[in-house]
């Protein structure tokens, strides 16, 4: 709707204001200075009224005619006509003002950005390095991008996602060095997310990964922009959302949720040893238990003969199976971890803290757990957390669940045929054509994309 009729303006503002009828933070107003007048209507929610006031209600009395007016209003870059009403109200409600000035209508965008300030990484620490993490600005996400890739060769698409929310999002890439193919996929597959809101970076694996049913995500979501900036020198792409201060990077294998950005600023042999530390921690909080299973209740034989009498003396008041042992000491575990999580943080350390003693002492002195289950539960508890990405380490929480039952049901055979099962599955998981189980980084361009 470039240009028409005054008729066709006021129709257009008559049919914002039945819009916006049952909108309390609606606001329509008219400006007038002697004949010439405009009128504007935005949400005072969503706007800045510094910047409509300075921008828009004081130029508009500064200037001698609307005709000037209207030339100031053509020489912001930004400033926008809506080709119809509907994408009229959809910029209001993404925090833009309607102007109609005579028969034109524009569209200024006034938004109001209500997010935290650039503040250290919470989630994924490191020793050395950068500390900065995004934020949920999606334009301060981009500077924190560009600021360390500075290359005329990054290049970054918008969009919105989310039939109500209609989330702001961008894909960002290098076009030297991308998959060409799986930045297609990509664009198809956002575009077909069937749901009403968005709000975290997580939902879009959720909802445009397929299987829906995964112990294991295919994307990977950093709040760091150094890491960022690393998977894009791989080839990756990123995508960033409005509103959350997380990126998604992708194709993501099963290697990179044990790499953390130490590896990166430590001497090579260092690195290399931190990250076999992890993998022997995987192993450690998905294997522990089910062999404690496994050798105490069907293939004792296996042990050493001291090692046996010692895990049956300690057991020796126990009134129940292995099996229940274990699944007590690991859901109160759990039990623990997502109590620090949910308490507020004046108390939530203390708490657990003080709740694990008591739990663990308690159930010992009572004969309801042996002192060795609370060994292996506290190097169950202290593995999985050496797993540097969140998403990764609540995937293995709950397989190792799966290996307890085999234990339960099978002993030392179920353990075994779990961990082909596992590989298998692993092996049979795609993130955007790359195998999962690749131990390698996606690739490192130096040419031509394809």
């Amino acid at each position: 709707m470039k240009s028409g009729t005054t008729t066709e303006s006021e129709d257009t503002l008559q049919w914002l204001q039945q819009q916006l009828e049952e909108m309390g933070d609606k606001e329509v107003c008219t400006l007038s200075s002697g004949e010439e007048q405009l009128s504007m209507v935005y949400l005072k929610s969503m706007t800045d009224p510094s910047l409509i006031q300075e921008q828009l209600v004081n130029r508009f009395y500064e200037m001698n005619s609307l005709e000037q007016y209207q030339q100031y209003m053509d020489s912001f870059p930004s400033i926008q006509q809506p080709q119809s009403k509907e994408e009229a109200i959809e910029a209001l409600l993404k925090g833009s003002v309607v102007l109609f000035i005579r028969e034109h209508i524009y569209l200024f965008n006034a938004l109001k950005v209500q997010g935290s300030s650039v503040s250290e990484a919470s989630t994924e620490n490191v020793i050395q390095g950068p500390t900065d993490s995004f934020t949920e600005d999606i334009d301060i996400n981009m500077n924190l991008i560009r600021r360390r890739y500075q290359s005329v060769d990054l290049k970054s698409e918008y969009m919105s996602i989310g039939k109500v929310s209609q989330t702001r999002i961008a894909i960002v890439y290098d076009t030297t060095r991308v998959d060409h193919a799986v930045l297609k996929e990509l664009r198809e597959r956002l575009g077909n997310i069937d749901a009403d809101v968005i709000q975290a970076a997580s939902e879009i694996e959720r909802f445009s990964m397929k299987p829906r049913w995964r112990l294991f995500p295919t994307m990977m979501v950093s709040e760091r922009p150094d890491r960022t900036v690393l998977n894009l020198s791989q080839g990756k792409i990123v995508v960033l959302m409005d509103t959350t201060g997380y990126a998604v990077l992708l194709p993501a294998i099963f290697n990179d949720f044990f790499t953390a950005m130490d590896d990166q600023i430590q001497l090579p042999p260092v690195g290399w040893f931190l990250k076999t530390i992890r993998y022997i921690g995987l192993l450690a909080t998905l294997l522990l238990p089910a062999l404690y299973v496994a050798f105490t209740s069907y293939n004792p034989e296996i042990l050493k003969m001291q090692i046996a009498l010692l895990i049956a003396g300690s057991r020796a008041t126990v009134p129940y199976p292995s099996f229940m042992e274990v699944m007590f000491m690991l859901l109160a575990m759990e039990f623990l971890i997502e109590a620090s999580v949910r308490l507020p943080k004046a108390i939530g350390p203390t708490a657990t803290t003080v709740g694990g003693l008591i739990l663990g002492t308690a159930a010992t002195e009572a004969g309801l757990v042996s002192n060795i289950m609370i060994i292996i539960v506290a190097a169950v508890a202290i593995s999985n957390f050496v797993i540097p990405v969140s998403m990764m380490s609540f995937g293995i929480r709950v397989t190792k669940y799966i290996f307890i039952g085999l234990a339960t049901f099978f002993g030392l055979v179920g353990i075994v045929l779990g961990i082909i099962g596992l590989i298998v599955y692993l092996t049979s998981l795609r993130s955007f054509g790359q195998p999962y189980l690749k131990m390698f980084a996606i690739r490192k361009l130096t040419g031509e994309g394809k």
